[in-house]
């Protein structure tokens, strides 16, 4: 069995055993909906139902109708953002304690151990006082960028999310709120 493959049979298990208990998680959209009017930008974990890739960054990509659990989060009472159908936070990438302008997100586990595991600050953001997504103790905040393209779908589209400066970054690609399905 392959990396990939294992990697595909462990979030497809914890998927489908995640999606009954998704209810009350929601929903981070960006409060700028840019060039997706109907429905705006959502944080999400690359692939598709049956085939997610926690190997690769998480994406804005447009929000979808109904409790899709690959989108949902929760915002924990410690400041994680939790993906319940894959029991993981999200994560900056960066390395030690440091984040850099344009360090990615990814899912990781909440709680990692070993040499090269994420530091627990790298999964703490709060909301600043702009609305913004904010490590905390740092001053970076969480980004879409300024294009989107396609996804497999024509309809689809999708934007990368990334670590920047909150003070350099327009507000309308830096502002999340979180809203119901």
């Amino acid at each position: 069995m392959t990396v990939n493959n294992l990697i595909t049979l462990v979030f497809t298990t914890a998927l489908s055993s995640a999606v009954s208990a998704s209810e009350g998680y929601q929903y981070l959209q960006l409060v700028d909906r840019l060039d997706r009017p109907s429905d705006g930008y959502c944080f999400d974990v690359q692939g598709v139902v049956g085939h997610f890739r926690a190997d690769k960054p998480l994406v804005a990509h447009n929000c979808k109708p109904g409790a899709a659990p690959d989108g949902l989060l929760q915002h924990t009472a410690d400041n994680r953002l939790y993906f319940p159908a894959f029991d993981q936070c999200v994560t900056t990438m960066g390395t030690g304690t440091s984040v850099l302008r344009g360090t990615s997100l990814m899912m990781k586990p909440c709680v990692e151990q070993g040499i090269f595991a994420s530091t627990a600050s790298q999964k703490i953001f709060e909301f600043n006082d702009r609305k913004q997504l904010q490590m905390v103790g740092t001053g970076y905040c969480v980004v879409v960028g300024e294009e989107s393209a396609r996804t497999l779908s024509p309809v689809d589209r999708w934007r990368p999310l990334y670590m920047d400066h909150c003070t350099a970054v327009p507000l309308g690609r830096s502002q999340w709120q979180f809203v119901s399905p």
